[in-house]
């Protein structure tokens, strides 16, 4: 991916990292907010949540509009290809799934600082907590999509709409850790042209995710 020998290093990551890492951190922070009576457990379980939300809107927006985004020009093509278009091209990358350090210790570094100028710790302690929650869960589950068998219709679910997004239509299907954004605001499934094409010659639509790679 990368001919500097550092870049090529820095821009894998075992996928247990995020977790080893972020969550330890966290639950520090928030240990270190509530006992010195910084926030609360009630704002916790209030901003928690909706830091959790806040992700989920992130993570979609991130992956639509900017790792999907290839401009006009080299240089906006070249940042395509190092941010999401490597993946596309070799999916089952195993380093290569999850976020590297290089890239979520400046960003998560520059959320917490952003939220700390804010003034409202009690608020905004939690509320940061739940971000980086709502990462680590999006790269687990991105990793485990490509790499694990799901056990549930959920797990099933997640992975067929994300196998459909890298081999039957990338300009769909943007949520990772959900589906619901992607049915909200209405990115899911097929393209709606091809499923009218259908309707009209009187096929039966194919089943989530067949034809697609497992």
């Amino acid at each position: 991916m990368f001919e500097n020998a550092f870049m090529e290093a820095a821009s894998k990551l075992h996928p247990a990292v995020p977790v080893l890492l972020y969550i330890p951190l966290t639950l520090g922070l928030l240990g270190w907010g509530l006992a010195g009576g910084r926030t609360t457990v009630g704002r916790a379980l209030l901003f928690i949540p909706l830091g959790l939300l806040t992700w989920v809107v992130m993570e979609y927006c991130i992956h639509r509009f900017f790792f999907h985004w290839e401009g006009k020009g080299p240089l906006t093509r070249r940042v395509h290809e190092i941010a999401h278009g490597y993946h596309h091209k070799y999916p089952d990358d195993s380093q290569r799934l999850v976020m590297p350090l290089i890239v979520t210790i400046p960003l998560s570094s520059l959320i917490g600082v952003s939220l700390w100028w804010v003034g409202r710790p009690a608020e905004m302690l939690p509320y940061f907590v739940g971000i980086v929650w709502g990462y680590v869960t999006y790269d687990t589950l991105h990793w485990a999509t490509h790499h694990r068998t799901p056990r549930t219709a959920w797990g099933r679910a997640l992975r067929a709409h994300h196998m459909a997004h890298h081999f039957a239509t990338p300009d769909r299907n943007f949520g990772i850790s959900n589906r619901w954004m992607d049915t909200l605001l209405g990115s899911g499934g097929r393209r709606p042209e091809r499923a009218e094409k259908e309707a009209s010659r009187g096929e039966a639509p194919p089943k989530e995710g067949a034809g697609v790679r497992p």
